[in-house]
């Protein structure tokens, strides 16, 4: 058990404020897989994701003490990370995803499904993400952040800094813009 693990969040937050780097590293331990997994999908590298997480924490780090709570702590660092990311990805002038069928066979249970259950699933995973690549990347990101890290709508408007109206029809849009380009 990690040290600081039975404190909440907000106790672990004013710690970590105050200074407190234990506190902080909790703070890392119970977010880092999360924001791993979510600049991983948008950089398409491990190494890159790695070391935007990296960079991402490192920035929280620094302006942790001049954080408010008027917004969560996880919408905060998810937009730490996507806004890392899409440096990156603008310098390097290319946007392209983790395949879908990489991250949900790192999923899989032990009594995993025949091998002809199987090639369905990689088949249809692989026409998921051959649609999800032909989005544009505001649609992509929007998926990724509603569909696969279930943030609320609220906390999406905050990490891409738009208006809760603009998320439900972004939504909206990606998806319909997703179900034109799935084989039929």
């Amino acid at each position: 058990m990690r040290p600081l693990s039975h404190l909440d969040e907000t106790d672990c937050i004013a710690r970590a404020q105050r200074g407190e780097v234990a506190a902080f590293s909790e703070l890392v331990a119970r977010y880092q897989e999360r924001i791993y997994r979510f600049l991983l999908r948008l950089t398409r590298s491990q190494e890159d994701a790695r070391e935007l997480a990296q960079e991402t924490f490192l920035n929280a780090y620094q302006a942790l003490p001049r954080w408010r709570a008027d917004a969560r702590l996880s919408t905060w660092l998810f937009r730490i990370a996507r806004n890392q990311a899409l440096d990156r990805l603008r310098r390097a002038r290319h946007v392209a995803f983790v395949p879908l069928d990489e991250v949900l066979t790192e999923q899989l249970p032990a009594d995993a499904p025949t091998p002809e259950a199987a090639l369905q699933a990689r088949q249809r995973v692989a026409a998921l993400e051959a649609a999800l690549a032909q989005l544009p990347v505001e649609h992509r990101e929007i998926l990724l952040l509603r569909d696969i890290e279930n943030l609320p709508y609220e906390d999406i408007a905050e990490v891409l800094g738009i208006r809760l109206g603009t998320v439900k029809s972004r939504i909206a849009r990606a998806r319909a813009g997703l179900l034109q380009h799935m084989p039929r």
